[in-house]
């Protein structure tokens, strides 16, 4: 048996975080001295503390390794194993795009001397909004989510018997924007009217395009809204988003283009 200390020393990890992992029942004391409080542990918890340190390694939340290492299905392990690997290298390509915004951010900085350039370099109109039949679905969703919800209306495409036309969107419902969970509509447009879920009639709206990563959308939002406010016009309907060009065209994220969408009324 080894005490905490020795436990300790020998896993690397703090002995508050072993008293963490005890009340939350992650990993136990194979024995506790009733007098003395004195937490003793196997040297066969070494492997399942050394287990744990390696999920902690991979991104995965202690109510997450809690429900992995009681897994004992080999198939449903490697499952979760590769959707945390999925994650992670979505992670890393979002790091990525943001280390060349930042790079591009202080490059225009030291060039101009205005730290607020980039909220002014678009072009905002007034134009009529696309008509478009949609297959669509409206759920509480996070923002790493739309690619499941997506999958399920391409999904339908063959089933169904309809023609993708290429252009594609989500829609805002909330008032305020959660990105672990919003009202969202996402929809994929197709040829037939007869078979849409939504069809959606062309509106008088503030346009812009935004160029670049889905993760900097929200300055097109603030430049729209910005325009809007100055010029005379409220807003009179829900956003939306058209994604023009996007990463299924072999663009890397500096040339993605989106639509983004504000209906409007002059007041």
């Amino acid at each position: 048996m080894l005490q905490i200390g020795e436990f300790s020393n020998i896993c690397q990890v703090s002995v508050k975080t072993l008293h963490h992992y005890d009340r939350i029942g992650l990993l136990t004391p194979a024995e506790v001295d009733r007098l003395t409080g004195y937490r003793y542990y196997r040297t066969e918890q070494i492997d399942r503390m050394i287990y744990i340190q390696r999920l902690k390694r991979y991104g995965f939340s202690l109510e997450e390794i809690q429900r992995l290492i009681n897994i004992s299905d080999h198939k449903e392990l490697a499952g979760a194993l590769r959707r945390q690997k999925d994650r992670l290298k979505r992670e890393q390509q979002e790091r990525a795009i943001i280390l060349n915004e930042l790079q591009t951010h202080i490059s225009v900085f030291e060039r101009t001397g205005d730290i607020m350039t980039y909220q002014k370099g678009y072009t905002v109109e007034i134009k009529n909004s696309p008509a478009m039949n949609v297959l669509a679905v409206r759920s509480m969703m996070g923002v790493d989510e739309f690619g499941k919800y997506y999958g399920t209306l391409f999904e339908r495409v063959p089933k169904e018997r309809v023609t993708p036309t290429g252009l594609n969107g989500s829609k805002y419902y909330d008032e305020e924007f959660n990105h672990e969970s919003s009202d969202v509509e996402v929809f994929i447009g197709i040829k037939e009217k007869d078979k849409a879920d939504v069809v959606m009639e062309p509106c008088e709206c503030a346009m812009t395009v935004h160029h670049g990563g889905y993760s900097t959308l929200s300055e097109a939002y603030g430049a729209v809204v910005s325009w809007i406010i100055e010029n005379g016009y409220e807003i009179s309907g829900k956003p939306f988003e058209l994604y023009i060009k996007t990463q299924f065209d072999s663009l890397a994220p500096d040339d993605w283009e989106t639509e983004v969408y504000f209906p409007v009324r002059k007041k």
